[in-house]
């Protein structure tokens, strides 16, 4: 019980004291009207093609990523109005996924790959994928925090450039980066190319106008080791140590980069 003890002084003052998260209840996947224009990436009918290299956006295509960007920065706003200690997470995927219907768009997570619910919310030692569930919020949770690179951002620079910098940034709060969570290109499509890595790398190629792909770093105080759950989706940190992620979504233009979730 002496041993035990030091490991728990050991790890309360390096980690600090807070809950460990596991999956708990939850609710239904929540309904989608018909009136409602599904995504391709849902309707097992249809294969979307996904581009092999990073796309360059046309100016009808980029409107429309504004436009998507631009619901979804004011719903997390409302979010970050609504979360307080006490609050589900579940109960944020019903704000989330309401707001979404409210303006006649689709929950972009929702049966994506079999993902039950229309938001991820990942609290304390889950890293990102986390399923809303009926678990409360407790005060000192971290729910989110936004730690990125963009200003890095721009015309010919190459992508592993963001890695470099998020890197250097982490390390010198002496906090660590989670390597398995990538950030990538999006559009009609959910995931292509480029992935975006969050940490050193040598991913080929150079950022162009036009491009758009999401920055979206997971940041340990522990070990940079994760466990993937049972429900295939729930990613936790192996050392149980708290992790904060957030993620935006960048537009390539011709002098310097557009965030379009702010």
């Amino acid at each position: 019980m002496q041993s035990l003890g030091r490991f728990w002084r050991a790890n309360v003052k390096r980690f600090g004291v807070y809950s460990k998260v596991l999956p708990e209840a939850t609710t239904p996947s929540r309904i989608v009207p018909d009136h409602i224009e599904k995504p391709k990436y849902i309707l097992i009918a249809e294969k979307l093609e996904v581009p092999k290299v990073p796309e360059i956006k046309n100016a009808d295509q980029i409107r429309g990523m504004q436009i998507s960007c631009k619901l979804a920065a004011n719903i997390l706003q409302r979010l970050g109005q609504f979360i307080q200690p006490g609050v589900t997470t579940d109960e944020i995927d019903e704000l989330a996924h309401n707001m979404s219907i409210d303006a006649g768009a689709y929950p972009s997570p929702l049966h994506y790959n079999g993902f039950p619910k229309s938001v991820c919310t990942s609290v304390n030692n889950v890293v990102v994928h986390g399923i809303p569930d009926l678990r409360p919020l407790e005060n000192g949770d971290i729910v989110n925090v936004d730690i990125t690179a963009i200003k890095w951002c721009g015309p010919g620079v190459p992508f592993s450039q963001i890695g470099h910098r998020i890197y250097k940034h982490a390390k010198k709060y002496g906090l660590t980066v989670i390597p398995s969570v990538l950030g990538h290109g999006i559009g009609e499509y959910f995931h292509g190319p480029p992935e975006v890595h969050h940490t050193i790398n040598k991913y080929p190629g150079f950022m162009q106008p036009g491009m758009v792909f999401t920055i979206e770093p997971a940041i340990s105080h522990g070990s940079e080791h994760t466990v993937l759950l049972e429900d295939g989706w729930t990613l936790l940190t192996e050392d149980g140590s708290r992790c904060a992620q957030a993620e935006h979504t960048v537009l390539i233009t011709e002098n310097g980069a557009e965030i379009l979730t702010k």
